[in-house]
């Protein structure tokens, strides 16, 4: 693999180090914008892995599974992020639905419910509910 091989996660990886770091000096607040961004990109990330899964498979089996374990893991960090949005605007996160117009300052910009529910759909045809509800801390398979 050369240096200039995928540029844009190299670019990503960076930007997302950036901001580490500055939120590390400044002092860190957390609001839904700031949810809103991580959570577009832990869904870019989780469709990634959705293909990389389905392309490895075939030919090496247990990257394959580990890359669908990764990508299942990572489902549930988005969810996470998700219903942590919705606690900081002060309601309840609902498990069944997603209602952004009853958010305090009207729907957000970025509609972070529609990405959710958009990226659940992927997450419904490649995974099984015991898969969703397993420990996260489980080893991926050899």
């Amino acid at each position: 693999m050369t240096i200039s091989a995928h540029p844009y996660l190299r670019a990503a990886s960076a930007g997302i180090r950036r901001h580490t770091r500055s939120v590390q000096t400044d002092s860190p607040v957390v609001d839904r914008v700031h949810l809103d961004a991580l959570h577009a990109h832990l869904t870019a990330l989780h469709q990634l892995l959705d293909q990389l899964a389905g392309t490895a498979r075939p030919a090496h089996p247990g990257a394959g599974r580990n890359l669908a374990t990764a990508r299942t893991r990572l489902w549930q960090t988005t969810a996470a992020v998700h219903d942590a949005f919705h606690l900081l605007a002060g309601t309840p996160p609902q498990a069944a639905e997603c209602h952004p117009e009853r958010l305090p300052e009207g729907p957000p910009v970025l509609t972070i419910c529609q990405r959710h529910l958009a990226a659940g759909h992927i997450t419904r045809r490649t995974t099984t509910p015991t898969d969703l509800n397993s420990p996260r801390t489980t080893a991926c398979v050899r």
